[in-house]
C-alpha cells in the first residue's frame, strides 16, 4: 500500500502559514479547501491513503484558541470529511480507478507532545505518567474512532509507554483499528530510548493493533528499524520517513539534510527489509509519493 506524504510542510510549502501551536489543524478553521486540494494531489500521485490534518487536533490545543469542546469534536471530524470529499472526488472519475482500489482515509492521531508543540514528539519524556497519557488519548481517540475513518494512524510516538497508553484506550472502541508508528532516533531505539524491536514485541498480541511501522524517521535509519520489527511482529510493517532533514521545535524551523533521498530506490529497499505500507513523512511531497507510484508499477507482483 503506498502511503500519502506529509500535510503539513505540503501545506506550508503552498503559501499557508502554520506558525501556530495547531500546525495544520489551523487550515481546519482558516482553509478547509486547501487541506482538500492536498489530499486530492496526493490521490493523483497514487497513494492508496490519505491521512487527516488531525495531528495536532487536541481539545487542549483548541481550547487555548478559545475553541470549545463541541466546535473542537466538530473541527476533528471535519478532518475526516475533507480527506473523504477529496478521495470521492478523485474516485468519481473512472480513469482514476483503473488497476487501482478505493483508497483509504486514516484519522491522524499525533503523540503528547504534538500537542505541546515544542518538539517533544522527537524528545519524549514528557514527565506525565501512563494514565495521564491514556486520559489525554481517549477523548480524542472517543470522536476519531468514530467519525468514519478506516484506520486510526497514530502516528510519531516517541516511546512505548505512550504507546501502551494508546493501546489501553483504544480497548475502550473495540470496532476500531489503528496502526503504531513510532519516531525514532537512530536505527535501533525510539526517541525516548526503547528498543523499538521491545515495542513490536509489546504489541505483537494487540488484535486492533492492524500494522507497525516507523515515520517522521531519516531514511538512513529505516532499514535498520525494519529489520528489528520483523524479527519481532509478523504484523504488516509501516515505512514512513521524512526528508532527512532535522526540524529544531524551538526555533521552528528545519535543518537542510545533507546528500539526496531518491523515494524510489528507497522504497524499494524498505519493501525487501519486509515493509508494506510506504510513503512520506515531513518535507515529502506528491512528486515523491509519484516516485514510488511509478517504482511499485514497475513491478511484477502487487504491493498491496
Amino acid at each position: 500500500m503506498i502511503l500519502d506524504g506529509a500535510l503539513a510542510t505540503e501545506l506550508e510549502r503552498r503559501g499557508a502559514d502554520l506558525r501556530d501551536p495547531l500546525w495544520s489543524a489551523k487550515l481546519l478553521v482558516e482553509q478547509p479547501e486547501l487541506i482538500s486540494a492536498v489530499h486530492r494531489d496526493y490521490f493523483e500521485a497514487g497513494a492508496d491513503l490519505a491521512t487527516t490534518a488531525s495531528y495536532q487536533a487536541t481539545f487542549e490545543g483548541f481550547a487555548a484558541r478559545g475553541i470549545d469542546a463541541t466546535e473542537a469534536s466538530q473541527l476533528m471530524r471535519a478532518s475526516i470529511s475533507l480527506a473523504g470529499l477529496a478521495r470521492d472526488e478523485f474516485w468519481s472519475v473512472p480513469a482514476n480507478r483503473v488497476g487501482r482500489s478505493k483508497p483509504l482515509i486514516a484519522a491522524s492521531i499525533g503523540p503528547y507532545g504534538a500537542m505541546l508543540a515544542d518538539g517533544s514528539e522527537y524528545r519524549g519524556h514528557y514527565g506525565v505518567s501512563e494514565a495521564q497519557l491514556r486520559d489525554f488519548h481517549r477523548r480524542r481517540l472517543e470522536v476519531l474512532a468514530t467519525a468514519g475513518a478506516d484506520v486510526l494512524a497514530c502516528e510519531t510516538i516517541p516511546s512505548l509507554p505512550e504507546a501502551i497508553a494508546l493501546v489501553e484506550a483504544l480497548a475502550e472502541f473495540p470496532t476500531a483499528v489503528a496502526w503504531i508508528s513510532f519516531s525514532c532516533r537512530d536505527g535501533e531505539r525510539t526517541c525516548e530510548g526503547q528498543a523499538i524491536a521491545e515495542c513490536a514485541a509489546q504489541l505483537q498480541e494487540c488484535a486492533q493493533v492492524v500494522a507497525i511501522g516507523v515515520n517522521c524517521t531519516a531514511p538512513a535509519h529505516i532499514g535498520s528499524l525494519l529489520r528489528h520489527l520483523r524479527g519481532s511482529t509478523d504484523k504488516p510493517l509501516l515505512a514512513y520517513p521524512n526528508s532527512g532533514e532535522h526540524y529544531d521545535g524551538s526555533g521552528k524551523h528545519w535543518h537542510v539534510a545533507t546528500g539526496s533521498l531518491s523515494f524510489a530506490a528507497d522504497a524499494r529497499t524498505w519493501y525487501e527489509q519486509g515493509a508494506r505500507l510506504i510513503g512520506g513523512c515531513c518535507r515529502t511531497t506528491p512528486e515523491d509519493i509519484r516516485a514510488i507510484k511509478d517504482w511499485a508499477g514497475q513491478q511484477s507482483t502487487p504491493t498491496s
